[in-house]
């Protein structure tokens, strides 16, 4: 029997209590895409970088993880060390918090990929925490294929939506209806927005 697949998600994390356990390089990464993501964040670590006291807005507690603080919190974000990050998965697996547990794919309950964001649009690839360094090469490489006036496709996108709403146009003939308005965009440049059939 096969693996069942990944659920693929974007969070709303923006005034959500996110728990990240870890002072490290790791952490510190990871800190920096939880703050974008508006949540209110908690670092767990008994001593935390240079680097992560350095970001404004968190909440930093000096000491070593214990499982109430995962109290109240959507999502918690290991990267301690791999017996830190075993503990923490435990944790929120009782208490039915996701965890992404950094380089531990088999204890995480939620992956982050391969990401970046232009104009209005942001991508993700994963590999199901298996191979991560191929979604960031995955994602290099579709980086280099989303044209940069891509913000120009989300404005016509959006504004179509809105009127195909009003006008009670299905949802199922919304699509080829913006793949033509795409191609008047880029018909005098001599382009063509093409879709798979």
């Amino acid at each position: 029997m096969s693996e069942p697949s990944l659920f693929p998600l974007f969070l709303k994390l923006r005034g959500r209590k996110v728990l990240l356990v870890g002072g490290g390089t790791v952490a510190a990464s990871k800190l920096a895409d939880l703050i974008a993501a508006g949540s209110l964040v908690t670092i767990v670590a008994p001593e935390p970088s240079p680097r992560i006291a350095a970001f404004e807005g968190v909440t930093i507690i000096r000491r070593g993880f214990v499982a109430r603080d995962l109290d109240g919190v959507w999502l918690v974000v290991a990267a301690a060390t791999p017996e830190v990050n075993r503990e923490v998965a435990a944790a929120a697996e009782e208490r039915q918090v996701f965890v992404n547990a950094v380089d531990d794919a088999d204890r995480a309950g939620a992956y982050t990929g391969g990401v970046f964001r232009r104009g209005g649009v942001t991508i993700a690839v994963s590999t199901g925490g298996q191979a991560p360094a191929l979604a960031g090469l995955l994602r290099e490489a579709l980086e280099a294929i989303v044209p940069e006036d891509v913000d120009t496709w989300v404005r016509t996108a959006h504004e179509l939506r809105q009127a195909h709403r009003v006008a009670g146009i299905a949802m199922t003939d919304r699509r080829p209806l913006l793949l033509q308005s795409l191609n008047r965009l880029y018909e005098a440049r001599g382009i063509q927005v093409e879709t798979a059939p």
